[in-house]
């Protein structure tokens, strides 16, 4: 019974693509879209391998580049990265602190409004490539400005 089954369907796929009005259009239409499928399929592995490439590849430069090179700034190089640092968000006190670069160490004066700002941009200003040293002069508003060590 199953062979008579299998018998039919093939018979019946046979004469729908050999009918002799539609045929030829019905095999023409298949033979497109197996092509189709195929190029479809070939482009979107090849976007993947690229995808895929370009992953390895970032994580690659990312391992790379995990720890930058010690640089010897400038004074004025060092001095502009720190308050590019301290002063990027939109609350940072950007009029209150004044940032100053002598030979690696940075000097952080002016009056801010709580002890843990004060340690915020302390431990900011150590995190600066080039930084060898802070020197906190920041103070509470109505306490005196700490004075050199």
């Amino acid at each position: 019974m199953q062979k008579l089954g299998t018998g039919v369907a093939i018979g019946a796929a046979t004469m729908w693509f050999f009918d002799p009005s539609a045929g030829r259009r019905r095999r023409a239409i298949l033979r497109d879209r197996t092509l189709a499928f195929f190029r479809s399929s070939a482009r979107k592995t090849e976007r993947a391998g690229r995808a895929v490439a370009a992953e390895a590849y970032g994580v690659g430069q990312k391992a790379v580049h995990l720890r930058e090179e010690p640089k010897d700034y400038s004074d004025e190089t060092l001095k502009s990265k720190v308050e590019s640092e301290l002063f990027r968000g939109e609350d940072a006190p950007k009029g209150q602190v004044a940032v100053n670069a002598q030979n690696g160490v940075v000097q952080l004066r002016g009056e801010v409004g709580s002890t843990e700002l004060i340690d915020e941009l302390v431990q900011r200003a150590r995190k600066v490539q080039g930084v060898q040293d802070v020197e906190n002069l920041l103070h509470l508003p109505g306490t005196e400005a700490p004075m050199h060590q």
